[in-house]
């Protein structure tokens, strides 16, 4: 079977996306079945494709999306130059890695997409307007036109039901994220001018529901209340986004610009010796898909503390302590953390339902199933929105020349 993985993003730095669908493609890589990977990146992920030492494998293929870094590029490329793409490679079926504006219909192969979260319809605040509508439609077009949807977890299945299309939870399917032990490597420090101090850790995206301003205001509380040691450091990890600038206002505000470290291009090394090195990973998002750097933590024996919300229950299980925000959340928080640092330390927990060789398999026979059932006749599905309904949705806000909000409707998951 021959399958062709749609990955081209915005950044260049690793995000929970562009990691999602490169343990996809190892996943496959595993079963025997699957003679050819083709996988579909744009030029300046390429550097994060080498990093991942897939290459090796002589049945992955990578192709290079000619785009700009723009959104309105990006979706114009998926919308008119994939079908292209796949007409010459012929896939068996093509998995998108997150939402994208595609002419399903002109595929020929059946369609498959990996759903994370739904935070246009989850939390707004994500997106600026006229961004936010923009988002919203490309992602009720895509749940609508692909054949199949293979959610990260139980809570993305519900949401979607409460904010998708009638027809899209119907063809849902949750398959978690692939996550494994990372070998232990030699490496140095990502943190500039660490000295061996204490750091708790907070792995996010610059975004609204991953509540890191709340963060750093119940840090600044435990270390005005000596709560803490002072030589505490906060390591947030992630990429920039819409609440960066907000992020820096308030720690230069609070005077912790000495105690917050903000880093970017981690490497996968250099994030798990921060797993093994912090005193706590803190996970303080309103709304989550998955909560990728939960299980991560847990994998390799580290105190954590989330948010109680339904998503990250379901990762954490047992192994993590929550903590309910709302009302007096940043007091709540503040306590949470000073109790989670004082635990004894813990042991690294194995989770082999998330495990390459388990959704491998499971990715395989929904893979199969498609296959299978291949609709006679594809351009006439009588739950498929007709092509020009869809390029209208999906570039009718193009005309305005502002492009969707950077990052489009995924987050760090």
């Amino acid at each position: 079977m021959k399958i062709l993985v749609a990955a081209a993003s915005y950044s260049a730095e690793i995000s929970g996306i562009q990691r999602h669908a490169f343990n996809l493609v190892r996943c496959l890589l595993r079963r025997r079945e699957i003679s050819r990977v083709d996988l579909v990146v744009a030029p300046w992920q390429m550097k994060l494709v080498r990093s991942t030492g897939m290459e090796c494998d002589v049945r992955l293929h990578t192709h290079l999306a000619e785009m700009k870094k723009g959104s309105i590029s990006r979706n114009f490329w998926y919308y008119q130059k994939l079908p292209s793409l796949v007409a010459r490679l012929q896939p068996d079926l093509v998995h998108l890695s997150y939402p994208m504006p595609v002419d399903s219909s002109s595929l020929h192969c059946p369609t498959v997409l990996s759903l994370h979260d739904l935070y246009p319809f989850e939390i707004p605040e994500n997106f600026r307007f006229p961004q936010i509508i923009v988002n919203r439609l490309i992602l009720k077009h895509c749940v609508r036109n692909v054949d199949a949807i293979a959610c990260v977890s139980d809570a993305t299945v519900a949401s979607l039901r409460t904010y998708g299309p009638a027809s899209a939870h119907e063809k849902a399917v949750r398959i978690y994220n692939c996550v494994e032990p990372e070998p232990q490597r030699i490496v140095r420090s990502p943190i500039p001018g660490w000295q061996g101090e204490p750091f708790l850790l907070c792995v996010a995206q610059h975004r609204r529901n991953k509540n890191v301003v709340l963060l750093i205001r119940a840090f600044h509380r435990l270390l005005r209340t000596s709560s803490l040691p002072s030589t505490m450091k906060l390591v947030v990890v992630g990429i920039e986004g819409p609440e960066t600038q907000h992020i820096r206002q308030v720690i230069v505000e609070l005077r912790m610009s000495s105690s917050v470290c903000l880093l970017q291009g981690v490497a996968e090394s250099e994030l798990q010796w921060c797993y093994t090195r912090c005193g706590a990973l803190i996970v303080p998002s309103k709304v989550e898909g998955f909560g990728l750097p939960v299980a991560e933590a847990i994998l390799a024996g580290c105190r954590v503390l989330c948010s109680d919300i339904a998503s990250l229950r379901e990762i954490g299980g047992a192994h993590c302590r929550y903590v309910a925000l709302g009302r007096d959340e940043e007091e709540a928080l503040a306590e949470a953390i000073r109790m989670t640092v004082e635990e004894a330390p813990k042991e690294p927990v194995s989770l082999p339902h998330l495990s390459a060789d388990v959704l491998a398999l499971q990715y395989l026979n929904l893979y199969r199933k498609l296959v299978r059932s291949e609709m006679p006749v594809r351009n006439a599905g009588s739950n498929r929105a007709s092509s020009s309904e869809i390029e209208m949705q999906s570039f009718e806000s193009d005309t305005s020349s502002r492009p969707a909000e950077e990052g489009g409707i995924h987050g760090c998951v």
